[in-house]
This record gives structure tokens, sequence and C-alpha cells, in this order.
């Protein structure tokens, strides 16, 4: 972040600061929320969670050479052993921290880098994956902060913009939805320059109340779009699509199934053996050959969407095409496919819904081909009403594609494993995670190829972690 002041930040967040002189100048360099990880000059921001309430480590942040406390509950923070003169009082620790995120992007606007440039991302599937993308695609511009993981929230999204510096030369944020104005919130706190649109799918549609509303919430996004500044547009999704009519500067089509050829699009889609997708990149009258590095052909749509950006911002199709075909996961948890003794462990276990859990299975089914394949399976949240049925169909998809072995793990699975087993596909239903565990390192054989897949409440991602460690 930009460097500010104590009292600064209390101006920003509008909050009480009681620090004498020679506190309130104290500089401000960084924000964290856990006190393990402070650094010198940090503003920690206690936050009050349903385990484990911040306020209760203000004393020790303090010591480790945090400059001061943004906290809702001074009384808890004093009696941690923090001294009340260090302390910023806000009612809401959260939204004034986007408070500071707005004015610091502010600064980086009026201050930062000459071509400094916000670029937003959303979509119900694909959008850490192709902030990854857009990393590796943009740092020819310079620094890219575009930090690995899913901070796409209220409370991420304004710990993303507050690691831009005056260095920085495009800062790429996601922004996420479970409701109708989450968007517009976090687009009140940057307005991106280019925003992207990937897909309105079936994730959180139980808190939605159906996928219109989802569209609805998505297009916050291009409604948000900085004056000036571009949209970026799946062409492929009727309900993307159909936002065009909500943009009120340029837009950007792009187009996997190449049924649009007046924006970025592919033709000649081919998947490997190993799950890698090629395909040739055009734009206009360019065009040129990419061997992605990432598994799955659903990666060709984020990777459309990537180069879309990068082209807008000056690269050429070649140059793109060119960083493509390096590509690696950023993010863990997301098609990362690594081998432990001889089987192919496909960790997509950070989060799951409908659109990529049907995605995840077909790349099991491709990469298993001619071998045994065994999908473990977590709950998929959020779904609501549709849940059952949204299980079951992911049963029916299992057996339709051939996998030869579901371990549901958890509760919700039920549906998910009475379809399975009517196909044909042999199953084991098991209560946690630890059972899984245990199940695995009897069950898996050289050459078997294993999805681990669940939203992230499920606790699969945990099972994926282990397997990692016991590789080691």
């Amino acid at each position: 972040m930009i460097t500010v002041s104590l009292q600064q930040v209390a101006h920003s967040v509008k909050g009480c600061l009681t620090a004498p002189a020679d506190m309130a100048v104290r500089e401000v360099n960084g924000v964290s929320t856990d006190n393990r990880r402070i650094s010198a000059g940090d503003l920690f921001v206690a936050i009050a969670g349903e385990r484990v309430d911040g306020n209760r480590f203000a004393h020790a942040a303090i010591e480790a050479g945090a400059a001061g406390v943004l906290t809702a509950n001074p009384q808890q923070a004093i009696a941690s052993g923090a001294d009340p003169q260090a302390l910023v009082t806000v009612d809401d620790p959260i939204r004034a921290l986007g408070l500071l995120a707005h004015d610091q992007a502010a600064a980086l606007r009026a201050g930062g880098a000459p071509d400094f440039r916000v670029v937003g991302v959303t979509g119900s599937v694909g959008k850490t994956t192709t902030k990854d993308l857009l990393a590796q695609l943009l740092a020819a511009r310079g620094p890219v902060v575009a930090p690995p993981g899913s901070f796409n929230n209220e409370l991420g999204l304004p710990l993303t913009v507050l690691q831009a510096t005056k260095e920085t030369a495009t800062l790429v944020v996601e922004m996420g939805a479970d409701h109708i104005g989450n968007i517009d919130y976090l687009t009140g706190i940057v307005q991106p320059d280019i925003s992207v649109v990937l897909a309105v799918g079936r994730a959180h549609v139980g808190e939605f109340g159906g996928i219109d509303n989802i569209a609805l919430a998505k297009s916050e996004l291009v409604r948000g779009t900085r004056a000036g500044g571009v949209v970026v547009l799946n062409y492929d999704d009727e309900r993307v699509r159909h936002m065009v009519h909500k943009a009120h500067g340029e837009v950007l089509f792009f187009s996997a199934s190449g049924a649009y050829t007046e924006g970025v699009w592919a033709s000649d889609i081919h998947t490997s053996d190993t799950g890698h997708a090629s395909f040739v990149l055009h734009y206009g009258t360019q065009q040129a050959a990419v061997e992605l590095g990432l598994v799955g052909e659903h990666h060709v749509a984020n990777a459309l969407a990537a180069a879309s950006v990068a082209i807008l911002l000056g690269s050429t199709v070649d140059q793109c095409a060119h960083i493509l075909s390096h590509t690696h996961a950023g993010s863990p948890h997301r098609m990362d496919v690594w081998d432990r003794d001889k089987v192919t462990i496909i960790d997509d276990s950070y989060n799951a819904n409908p659109d990529s859990m049907r995605a995840g299975l077909r790349a099991l089914a491709h990469l298993g081909r001619g071998k045994r394949t065994i999908a473990v399976l977590g709950q998929m949240l959020e779904l609501g009403e549709s849940s059952v049925l949204e299980h079951h169909e992911v049963g029916r998809i299992v057996a339709d594609l051939g996998i030869d072995i579901l371990i549901g793990i958890g509760s919700g699975m039920e549906p998910t494993i009475t379809q399975a087993r009517e196909g044909g596909v042999h199953v084991y239903e098991l209560p946690s995670v630890s059972e899984g565990i245990e199940l695995l390192n009897t069950l898996m054989l050289a050459d078997d190829v294993v999805l681990i897949k669940g939203s992230h409440g499920s606790g699969v991602w945990r099972l994926a972690d282990a397997l990692k460690e016991i590789d080691r």
C-alpha cells in the first residue's frame, strides 16, 4: 500500500483515534488480519470471527511491530494489553477496511504508476484461474498484484487492493457474490478499467433464489466499470452475452466455441492424453497456436478471457499464445495435477458447483481413459431447494462418464451415491475426510487417476493436502 500515517488511516475509515501527536504520525505501510503475520508498520485489523476474536491478539500484534489496531471492540483490545492510544475504533472493521482500500485506490490513480490499470473478474466459475492467467500475461507491463487464492469478497478484495504500491502497473481483483448487491459494493471500493464476466452458473443458487438473479448480480460488474472502460464478455454464455445492453462503453466478446469471430476466439480445440487443451487463438487477422499448461478443456474460455484483457492492454496474439503455452496453476486446489506413487491426482478441491463439478468429472474421464478412475466428492453447498436434484445429476454424470469408483464424503452426498450406484458405479459412502484418507491409501493402485472435488465447506481439500503431505 501507499504509506500513510495512523491519523490518515483514522480519517479514511471515519474512525476514532486518541493517540498523541508522536503516535498519530506513525507510518502505516501494510495491513494484516493475522497477528502471527505482522510486519513492522502494519495495521492490524482485529476481526471478531465465529471461533476467534482478533481483539484478543491486539497486544501481540503491537508487540510484533504493528503501527496500530483497527477495532470495533476497544475494550477487548485493551484487555489484551494493547495501548489504548494505538487503537483506531470503528463500527465495523471490514467495512472500514473497504473505506481504506477505496482511498488507496484513488491515491494509486492520482500518483501511482503512469499507466496504472485495474482489471476486475467475475463469474460463477473460472475467476481465480483467469486471475492467475492475467498475472502471467500482464507481467510485461510491470509489477502485477494478483495474489494466489480466492480473495473475492468484502474482506478479500480490500486486502488485495491494499497490496498495491506506487510501482504497481496492474491490479487484478476478483469479485464474487452470493447476494445481489455484493458486486455493487465491491465496485464502490475500486472501479475496474477493464471488467471480465466469465459465466453465469448455479453457484450459490440457493442464496440467490434462481439463476436469473445470479446473472443480475454478475451484471453489477458491467454497470460498475469505470467511465471509459471496457467490458469483456463471454459470447457463448447467453446470460453473459446479453449483459452488453448494460455496458456504457466498449465491449469485447470472446468465444471458445468460435460462434463469434469479431472478437477473441478459438478454433481447432483438441485435448491431449494428459488433459491439456490446444487451440488456435484468433483476434482480427492475427492468429497463433496455444498449448495450455493447464489441465481441462474448460480452461480454453478462461485463457481467451485473459488474452482479451492482455490484447486490450497492448499485447499481440503471438505474445499471448507464447505465455499461455507456458502457464501453470497459480493457486492451490484448482485443477492441480500431480503424481503420487504412479497414481495421478487431480486436485480441484477448492470449491464446487454443478458446472465446475461437471468439468472436473470430464477431466477425470479424459485423463483416465484406459485406466481405473476414482472420483472423491464432497457436497456442493448453497444450492438451496435444487440441492437434491443437482446431486442426483452428479451421480448420473459419474455413471455416464464410466467412472469406476465413487467415494462420497460427508453429509448431503446420498443422492449422488444412489444415482451412481444405480448406474453401475462401485461406491463408498464415508462420514468424514479422515476415513477418506484411510480408504484411498489402501484403495489406490499404480496407474489409477483420482479426482478430489467438493465445496470448500465440505473439507475435501484437507484430503488433498494430506495426500500431498504424505507424498513429500
